[in-house]
């Protein structure tokens, strides 16, 4: 018998709650317990939550990532950008090409098409900040490597798309496909780029001016909910990352605004279901049975996006002169990859459709595997770093 959607989203919310209790018995992350959670209660398991309400319920997992996308705005004070420098922009540039250099090379080196090489590859230089963001906050991570990590997975969104619009545009060239300039392919990413950052810099203005003139807790929290979701509903629309758009909304907001502490405190509060429901669909998406026809694409992928990310951010760490924990430990922060890869690997379909089911297979996979790993490698890495009590 199928039930009501509010009896699905009361069970959703009490599998996360109970796996919560199960992860500290275990000491792991409580993602790692929703993904879980999600994964067992889902439709490709006990199927008691079937795929239709999944589907139904994509609303939530788009909030949660323009939530999360705002809170990792915040990040970006020009006091503190001025504290750490350079760094997290020369790490998130070398890190996201690591991985898309050393998963094309080894694909291409293994006797693969170079198209579709370059299109998987491509998709590798993604990281789902999510999982990453969660696991700092629940243990409450604090350091050099949990201060760089932030505006690196921040920065991630728009080193990953550039990546992508190259390796697409020699793609194309390669295939011999009609259509958009090589010039035109490249600078596309970055026009996308620059629109995203504006909606959030537009309405985090408006933002501002808001908050002064909303002065009571629940207005100012209605008033949250309606720039983040703008940002989100924008950002679909005009077909630009809503992610960008909503970090630029909780940057601007971050420097331009006394009442933003107050703000980002507040929203803080009242998300955590949000984010927990978002991790339960994730985990309810998983679809365990793909795992075994990935075949050796899929396990060269999986491990050389991770070695790629490893050196890239070793690299940039050096070359700017980061914290010695930095350069040995955040490379194992990056491992996570979600809803950007995917999405990715939907445009990359039309580009190679010949390769588009095995490459799409690929990333699903990937994405069930890091997305489950991700969490624990994290608080190990920030463990080993001395930055979780």
């Amino acid at each position: 018998m199928e039930l009501n959607t509010f009896i699905y989203i009361a069970i959703a919310l009490i599998c996360t709650l109970l796996s919560s209790k199960l992860m500290k018995l275990v000491k792991l992350p409580n993602v790692t317990g929703y993904l879980l959670a999600g994964l067992l209660v889902g439709p490709y398991v006990l199927n008691i939550i079937p795929k239709g309400t999944v589907d139904s319920l994509g609303i939530i997992p788009e909030a949660a990532l323009g939530f999360i996308a705002f809170s990792i705005g915040a990040e970006f004070r020009f006091s503190y950008l001025k504290k750490v420098g350079k760094a997290p922009i020369i790490i998130a540039c070398l890190e996201s090409l690591g991985a898309v250099l050393v998963v094309d090379f080894t694909l291409i080196a293994a006797g693969n098409d170079v198209p579709f090489s370059l299109c998987l590859g491509a998709i590798a230089a993604a990281t789902a900040p999510a999982a990453t963001l969660m696991v700092v906050k629940q243990y409450k991570a604090k350091g050099p490597v949990t201060e760089t990590l932030l505006p690196v997975v921040a920065l991630d969104d728009a080193t990953a798309l550039m990546c992508f619009g190259i390796s697409v545009a020699i793609a194309k060239t390669i295939e011999g496909g009609v259509g958009d300039s090589l010039a035109l392919t490249i600078l596309k990413p970055l026009l996308e780029i620059i629109a995203a950052l504006a909606i959030g810099l537009i309405f985090g203005i408006i933002f501002r001016f808001a908050v002064k003139w909303f002065t009571g807790r629940g207005n100012r929290l209605a008033i949250t909910y309606a720039m983040v979701f703008v940002c989100i509903g924008l950002g679909d629309m005009l077909n630009v990352s809503s992610l960008l758009a909503c970090m630029a909304l909780g940057a601007t907001l971050a420097n331009t605004s006394s009442f933003a502490d107050v703000v980002f405190e507040q929203t803080d509060r009242m998300t955590p279901p949000i984010f927990m429901m978002f991790f339960f669909l994730s985990g309810a998406a998983l679809d365990i049975s793909i795992i075994p026809s990935v075949g050796v694409i899929g396990i060269i992928y999986i491990i050389m996006r991770v070695a790629g990310k490893m050196l890239g951010s070793f690299v940039g760490a050096k070359i700017s002169k980061a914290d010695k924990n930095v350069q040995k430990f955040l490379g194992f922060t990056l491992i996570p990859q979600a809803g950007v890869a995917i999405g990715l690997a939907t445009t990359a379909m039309s580009i190679v459709p010949d390769y588009g089911p095995k490459l799409r297979t690929v990333i699903l996979c990937g994405t069930v595997i890091y997305e489950l790993t991700g969490p624990v490698i994290t608080k190990l890495a920030l463990k080993k770093a001395g930055e979780i009590s």
